[in-house]
């Protein structure tokens, strides 16, 4: 058994720490003596048959949504959060998964949308949606992750939990056409190095790439097996696994070749990291490894000493997660976690560590190893390198102090 999987407990200690049970009682033979199971009401009758043939919803005991966050203050701006602690795998359903507008949602009808790609092309193009239904599809599994992500380069609040932390992140099967596919049909010329991809929204978002840059991007029409919804670029979006958000442009409606960057105000104004120095980050693309704890974190309450199982997500923008270590100490000392499978490229992984509360403080933290060897930072690494100016790209290790008491917070 590799150790990532070595248990900290067996099955039988489990029990006695889950149900109070002594371990006298266990090494007795015979199965353990349970009260009588009651049957409840819905067990007793007929439970209600389809309500509608329309769209379906969850159980009336979910209570799941998304969280508003801090947006820029201008008109359409707007920005929601995955609740990732209430999360169970790795995909996000479409209805969780977060949001970033700046121009607001447009009401595009698919019938009326087009796509140019123009430029430094042989062979330019104006494509309906069902053009582009007509070339080979392909669906992939990656996370989407807002480069202003994780509020941590200033502030820290007891009360944040893994929504106001990291809540814009999340991971779908994305289905679509590939832009490798599409600049195939159009022939790119020789002088060709970079992208322009425009959004219809009326914010009309529209950033640059360059064309080395732009492996396994997805002209996304579908995300976890229906149409795209309005909020996620309805009815089509590019798609760049690994790197900021804020890239894959939605409600996608122009592609032009060209030979240099475009400068665009996303990418000048916006979008940079401001240097100790006073200069500034431009083109910082791929969004590095990072790993949360979602359980336990902010806002979640320990009822009492005992078993329990430390869960989290990682995530690299360049390629595979091939490690999560876990500390209880803030740090003195990890402990590899299990990661659970699949464990794919540009993909949100799942890892798990039984752990045994004594009821003391403890300080919950991960951090994250990918393919190419780079592992995730302490906060403090990134400041001395980067300074406290930036909004963008943090990556830092992260921790939740677990009190006395059981309860769950925040800290830097």
């Amino acid at each position: 058994m590799p150790p990532s999987s070595v248990p900290l407990f067996g099955r039988r200690s489990f029990l006695a720490g889950a149900l109070g049970v002594s371990g006298s009682a266990l090494a007795a033979e015979g199965p353990l003596q349970v009260p009588a199971l009651q049957v409840p009401i819905w067990t007793r009758e007929p439970g209600r048959g389809v309500a509608s043939p329309g769209y379906g919803v969850p159980s009336s005991f979910e209570r799941l949504a998304r969280k508003p966050r801090t947006a820029p203050a201008f008109p359409g701006a707007a920005s929601t959060g995955t609740p990732l602690q209430h999360l169970h795998g790795t995909i996000t359903p479409n209805g969780l998964h977060f949001e970033r507008h700046h121009g607001g949602v447009p009401a595009i009808d698919p019938e009326q949308h087009r796509l140019v790609v123009h430029g430094l092309v042989a062979r330019p193009l104006i494509l309906t949606m069902d053009d582009l239904a007509r070339f080979p599809s392909v669906s992939r599994l990656h996370f989407l992750e807002c480069s202003g992500n994780t509020p941590a380069w200033q502030t820290t609040n007891p009360a944040w939990t893994v929504q106001d932390t990291h809540g814009l992140l999340s991971c779908a099967e994305w289905t679509g056409v590939e832009l490798a596919t599409l600049l195939d049909e159009v022939g790119v010329r020789p002088d060709a190095t970079w992208l322009l991809a425009e959004g219809a929204d009326a914010a009309a978002m529209t950033r640059s790439l360059p064309l080395s840059a732009l492996d396994g991007a997805i002209l996304a029409y579908a995300q976890n097996g229906e149409a795209l919804r309005p909020e996620q670029g309805y009815p089509l979006r590019l798609f760049l696994p690994g790197l900021e958000g804020n890239l894959s442009i939605k409600w996608l409606r122009r592609i032009k070749l060209g030979d240099r960057p475009f400068q665009t105000r996303e990418e000048t104004s916006k979008y940079t990291d401001l240097m100790p120095d006073g200069t500034a980050r431009q083109f910082t693309f791929t969004m590095e490894a990072k790993s949360v704890v979602t359980t336990p974190s902010g806002g979640h309450q320990l009822k009492e000493p005992g078993a329990y199982e430390i869960s989290g997500l990682a995530w690299s923008g360049r390629g595979r997660i091939t490690g999560v270590e876990v500390s209880v100490d803030g740090g003195v000392s990890w402990r590899p976690a299990a990661l659970q499978e699949p464990v794919l490229s540009r993909c949100l992984t799942r890892f798990r560590l039984p752990w045994r509360w004594d009821g003391g403080p403890a300080l919950i933290q991960s951090r994250a190893t990918d393919e190419t060897g780079y592992r995730q930072p302490t906060r403090e690494a990134l400041v001395a390198a980067r300074g406290t100016n930036s909004i963008y790209h943090f990556n830092g290790i992260y921790g939740w102090q677990v009190a006395a008491g059981g309860s769950v917070r925040h800290v830097a």
